[in-house]
């Protein structure tokens, strides 16, 4: 069975310029919440339909759990960035290629929790004008936004990929 090369990627300013904004936006998110707790009503929207209206009510503590799945889920990217040699590339990995396999590989992952950061971001800050009646949900614009973020990155690096066989 061939195992593939481990190899200990260089991060380049632009890795490191994602890594950045990544950490940034997961703080933001923190801060957003703290201020929207601390100047919420008790009750607040907790879920939002399709269409980005509020269906759903609940007290103001259900705030912080937007953060909590957000941390957790920047942070198993960021553990599982470390190991690219395990992640499932949509072409044969060589000793040749694997360098710039891995790191299309890991540069998804960072666009990934910078849209996780934003996305998490954005339901915080509009569960809290829609809280205090400055906004009224997330809009229809919200959800193909939300999966555009997600997609397109995904999209692009397997291209990318393919491309770079």
């Amino acid at each position: 069975m061939y195992t593939r090369p481990k190899i200990k990627l260089q991060l380049s300013l632009l890795d490191k310029v994602l890594e950045t904004a990544g950490y940034l936006l997961i703080m933001l998110l923190w801060v957003v919440t703290l201020f929207a707790y601390f100047n919420l009503p008790n009750n607040i929207p907790t879920h939002f339909n399709i269409l980005g209206k509020p269906d759903n009510y609940g007290g103001k503590a259900t705030i912080i759990v937007l953060p909590i799945v957000a941390t957790l889920v920047f942070s198993l990217l960021t553990f599982l960035n470390k190991y690219p040699h395990v992640f499932n590339y949509a072409t044969t990995i060589t000793d040749e290629n694997a360098e710039l396999q891995y790191t299309y590989g890991t540069r998804m992952l960072r666009f990934l929790k910078i849209a996780v950061a934003i996305n998490f971001t954005l339901i915080n800050v509009f569960t809290y004008l829609t809280a205090i009646e400055k906004a009224n949900g997330l809009g229809v614009w919200f959800l193909p936004f939300m999966i555009g973020m997600i997609v397109i990155p995904i999209a692009f690096f397997i291209s990318k990929s393919l491309k770079a066989k």
